[in-house]
């Protein structure tokens, strides 16, 4: 699987879609899959989705599955993996008929899979195909959306809250059922509902905040001093038009692109702003802070006149007889020069951590199994924390918990792994 990433351009059929219509049972069933396996069981579906129940069985070409996982690797090995993963993952619904019976199913989650010549060729059963495929009940989960995950628990709690975005709710849903949907339903540790609020629900829920087009709040209900039950409040993301960017529209060929480069707009915020904004407005303030001179935040400045839609008035103001309103505009471009500056470092934060984790992935593709147990054993005596150590347990070398201290051992055992 080659390390060169594809063009949208070369994308056809479903896969040029972006989105793939999930059964509301299917997204129940994968809660112990990993990042890399969820992303994988998404865009398998995606790329099956036309013909997945008129056609016995599915291709996809090796590389352009890595591309839209966003995994770079050449190492096939991991690919297997994964795909062994989903083969022996157990799909489980219940849910009611069109006569409003209640139907109970289980299945693998692939039926089978194989690779071949650089393609990969898998299938559902036939029972999971039609239940996958029903358009009545469905959520909508954006593959490009899902590449800016780096932990499975944020990604699996994304699934499981999109299809309500038009309710506004999940709904109440016991913690033993919340468990199952997380994956750690088997685990003492995570009986606790301290240690499951701490580990998985507020890093899941910070993870969708950043990352997705919706925004959400957790919300529980007690019997006594007990949590028994919680639910999620969900509304649209606001920076919702910066998920939506497909770089193969040529933005990065406009003019108004290249000008905001110049003036020191990074490359996705000025792709998001047109995008939000359209190219003519952007133009139009980019020409207003020109005409203004003297102006010490270019970038910060340029933000509040797009969000406030200054305008050059017919008759010019005499700004000395107007100190509070240049006061108030300096505040406010000194605000949003911060949270620009804060909005970067988080992104370049996210994208480092995301391409620390393939290279551990990789490293550790690499190592043969004796190997790998002992290099977990080593890592796991470096820990002090049973609290580490159990989320060590639980997620391996995808802890996000420990994700510093497993950077640190790959670097020490592989010098320059990250370079």
């Amino acid at each position: 699987m080659p390390d060169t990433q594809l063009d949208m351009d070369h994308l056809t059929g479903a896969l040029r879609r972006e989105t793939v219509k999930k059964n509301v049972a299917a997204i129940h069933i994968s809660g112990k899959l990993t990042l890399l396996q969820r992303k994988l069981s998404n865009v398998l579906l995606l790329n099956a989705y036309d013909a997945l129940t008129s056609a016995a069985t599915h291709t996809i070409d090796a590389r352009t599955l890595a591309m839209m996982v966003g995994y770079n690797s050449n190492d096939f090995d991991t690919l297997r993996a994964s795909l062994r993963a989903l083969a022996e993952t157990v799909a489980e619904w219940d849910m009611l008929d069109e006569q409003g019976r209640q139907e109970w199913g289980v299945s693998s989650l692939l039926s089978f899979a194989k690779l071949k010549s650089g393609v990969c060729e898998y299938a559902y059963s036939p029972a999971l195909a039609q239940k996958l495929y029903d358009p009545k009940i469905y959520a909508l989960i954006n593959v490009h959306i899902q590449r800016n995950f780096s932990s499975g628990h944020g990604l699996a709690l994304y699934e499981n809250c999109y299809r309500f975005v038009r309710t506004g709710s999940t709904g109440w849903l016991t913690l033993d059922v919340f468990r199952k949907l997380m994956g750690v339903d088997g685990s003492d540790y995570y009986t606790s509902f301290k240690h499951l609020n701490a580990k998985i629900i507020k890093p899941a829920v910070a993870e969708v905040n950043k990352s997705s087009d919706i925004v959400i709040e957790p919300e529980f209900r007690k019997k006594g001093r007990s949590v028994t039950d919680i639910r999620f409040r969900i509304k649209p993301n606001p920076q919702m038009a910066m998920f939506e960017i497909d770089d193969s529209d040529g933005v990065r060929n406009l003019t108004v692109y290249k000008t905001l480069r110049k003036q020191g707009v990074s490359d996705r915020l000025a792709r998001q702003w047109i995008a939000e904004h359209g190219e003519d407005y952007v133009q139009q303030k980019l020409d207003y802070v020109k005409g203004q001179g003297g102006v010490k935040s270019t970038v910060g400045y340029l933000s509040a006149a797009l969000r406030d839609d200054y305008e050059t008035p017919d008759v010019e103001i005499d700004r000395a007889h107007s100190p509070e309103v240049l006061a108030a505009m300096k505040q406010r471009e000194a605000e949003k020069a911060k949270e620009d500056q804060e909005y970067e470092a988080r992104a370049a934060e996210r994208t480092e951590r995301a391409r620390k984790l393939s290279v551990v992935e990789s490293l550790v593709s690499r190592r043969n199994p004796t190997q790998r147990d002992a290099d977990k054993r080593l890592f796991m005596s470096t820990l002090s924390d049973e609290l580490d150590r159990e989320h060590f347990r639980q997620h391996g070398w995808r802890s996000g918990l420990n994700a510093n201290a497993i950077f640190d051992f790959w670097e020490e055992l592989e010098p320059g792994a990250f370079q």
